[in-house]
């Protein structure tokens, strides 16, 4: 295994405190208030994010895992010509090594005796998160890792500028992370991804499935208090990077359904009228008892609604594998 760092200059794309502060002073000042998922990710929340994907009422981690390793042979068996992984949101790098091992190393011949190692590209604004992932992955055989410390699209940038090995590259997003965009901003981000691909290429897209309401519910607000931690911990951030005053006492956590829109919404809702400040944000405001700051949207689907989102961006139907018991989907596409 061998390990590379991107370009010093790729850390200079990370979200800036700046960014942040501008975000905050944007997004807390439109009606409902809200504030961007993306934040929800530093080092403490990273953490909690993965504390919830133990859990019991949390269904997705696990669901994605089992349909990684008991597929994970035939997705590459459509990807005879594979030299390089590219994967979106790095995270611990579990569900990765779970598919490059049960399907790459896993074929005969494949493993050791080949030229050259399969080339893997792991982009995260989280240099806690790509440490994590490159030394999970790093004790697969026949692997090279290359570290992107960026945000998706700047990463993807990265991407579609260098050089590219000979070969079939497959783009991974798992996580059902792509329900965390509404679906204006899911069919720009996959056709950004297709953009970073040649025509053959694949994407490999793991997505949450419609379930009852109760469950969805227990797995956005469990008995634990765990999501809830996640959720808060976005104040904590706001008063400790950004000069902010929030009394998180002051805050719940909730979380919904919107079958209409087809998504799980968590809020941070006031117990009480407060004054709020952030000072690197510049901005001041009053919050009435019960008003609420959207932090979060997961987006549910159907498993033919999955393969109409990639099909506009660029796709074509290769496979689609589904835990029904769980409700979840893998689906397979190839660059058109």
């Amino acid at each position: 295994m061998t390990l590379e760092r991107a370009s010093a200059a790729a850390s200079t794309r990370d979200i800036s405190l700046a960014r942040f502060a501008s975000d905050v002073q944007y997004y807390l000042t439109l009606q409902p208030r809200q504030l961007p998922s993306r934040y929800l990710y530093d080092v403490l929340g990273s953490a909690l994010f993965d504390a919830i994907c133990q859990l019991p009422w949390y269904p997705i981690t696990r669901a994605e895992m089992c349909l990684l390793a008991r597929h994970g042979r035939e997705i590459f068996d459509y990807l005879p010509d594979l030299t390089r992984i590219v994967e979106l949101g790095s995270g611990n790098g579990e569900k990765l090594t779970t598919l490059v091992g049960s399907g790459w190393t896993a074929r005969p011949g494949r493993a050791l005796a080949m030229d050259s190692p399969l080339e893997i590209h792991l982009i995260d604004v989280s240099a806690a998160a790509l440490e994590t992932s490159a030394r999970t992955i790093g004790t697969l055989d026949s692997v090279r890792i290359v570290t992107h410390r960026a945000t998706y699209e700047a990463g993807l940038d990265e991407i579609r500028t260098e050089p590219r090995p000979d070969g079939t590259t497959l783009a991974v997003f798992l996580g059902s992370n792509i329900g965390n965009f509404d679906p204006p901003g899911a069919d720009a981000f996959l056709r950004a991804i297709r953009s970073a691909l040649a025509r053959g290429d694949a994407l490999l897209v793991g997505a949450d499935l419609v379930k009852p309401e109760s469950q969805l519910l227990l797995a956005y607000d469990d008995p634990l208090g765990v999501t809830a931690a996640f959720n808060r911990n976005l104040l904590v951030r706001l008063n400790a990077e950004l000069d902010g005053n929030f009394d998180l006492s002051a805050f719940a956590h909730r979380a919904l359904w919107n079958a209409e829109a087809s998504r799980v919404e968590m809020h941070l809702v006031a117990l009480r009228p407060q004054h709020v400040r952030v000072g690197a944000a510049a901005l001041e405001l009053d919050i009435d008892a019960g008003e609420s700051i959207w932090t979060e949207s997961s987006y549910k689907y159907r498993p033919a609604g999955v393969v109409a989102m990639l099909e506009p961006a660029g796709f074509r139907l290769l496979k689609q594998w589904t835990d029904a018991r769980l409700g979840f989907a893998l689906t397979l596409v190839q660059a058109v």
